[in-house]
């Protein structure tokens, strides 16, 4: 009898362990030794799909100045890319630099016509103002170099005339191309606009655009 109950718990003990011994294909498992990987690292890497990471960005350009609008809307017109990338006029009021004024101050109506016709008769160049603040003077000349002006004031004062040196301020209307475009593409249209011009632009601005990278979403 004791052999018997012996038996039965051995046959007990195999029955129990027997499973943790045997593969999954029927074999003996083998037992490695060492530390068993983590189940976390086992799981497969899979690829992850992330918005936002890549941005396309374009270049803003701006070519000026151009003389008068005809102009500027020709070479426009004469881009074949000029509605893709979005191809504008801007029309800029410039303050430039002001003319050198010879003149006769302003004088009551009648004593400056007086005064005009008498220079008129004398055979100098001369024209009388008729607005604006300088009203009733007599423009003796408008230049743009200080150093003529000074000698036609000069000039005019050993004429006995009453002249004096002011600036006269003025103002320009010109105008500029503006268009945006992939780096590459904004280098070839702006070569293409020069050549079309046929002269050289006071500037060309090639430059990143603020505001205008945006994400590529997956669908």
């Amino acid at each position: 009898m004791r052999w018997l109950a012996l038996v039965l718990v051995l046959v007990s003990i195999g029955v129990y362990y027997l499973p943790d011994l045997v593969g999954p294909s029927g074999g003996m498992a083998r037992v490695a030794s060492g530390s068993l990987p983590r189940v976390a690292s086992l799981k497969s890497e899979e690829p992850q799909n992330v918005e936002g990471e890549f941005e396309s960005e374009h270049s803003c350009v701006r070519l000026g100045w151009i003389e008068n609008a005809e102009r500027a809307r020709r070479l426009v017109d004469n881009q074949p890319l000029a509605e893709e990338v979005g191809f504008k006029v801007d029309e800029v009021e410039r303050e430039l630099p002001p003319l050198h004024w010879v003149l006769i101050p302003p004088q009551p109506e009648d004593v400056a016509l007086r005064q005009f016709r008498d220079i008129q008769r004398q055979g100098i160049d001369s024209y009388l103002v008729t607005e604006g603040e300088n009203r009733n003077a007599i423009s003796l000349g408008l230049f743009e170099s200080r150093e003529s002006a000074i000698s036609v004031l000069e000039e005019k004062k050993g004429q006995n005339l009453n002249a004096v040196l002011v600036n006269f301020p003025r103002n320009q209307i010109s105008y500029a191309l503006s268009f945006e475009a992939e780096p590459e593409l904004a280098e070839e249209l702006v070569q293409a606009v020069k050549a079309d011009y046929g002269s050289n632009f006071d500037f060309v601005e090639i430059r990143p655009c603020e505001g205008v990278a945006t994400p590529e979403k997956n669908p």
